[in-house]
């Protein structure tokens, strides 16, 4: 699937887009927020965390 990179803290994060989740570290998770905690410790929209404007599939 589709990878998306951001740096944070220094630190690159890859994470995978698949069918119906998203794969970070081996792991998957339901949203890229998820993701985002993980790499922040905090609450963040994980599309603009990525740098993404619109949810997959959704208007």
């Amino acid at each position: 699937g589709t990878r998306l990179i951001r740096e944070f803290n220094g630190v690159e994060h890859c994470v995978t887009v698949r069918g119906d989740d998203f794969e970070y570290l081996g792991k998957p998770y339901r949203s890229l927020s998820a993701i985002a905690r993980a790499i922040t410790g905090t609450n963040w929209n994980g599309w603009t965390f990525f740098g993404l404007k619109n949810q997959r599939g959704r208007p």
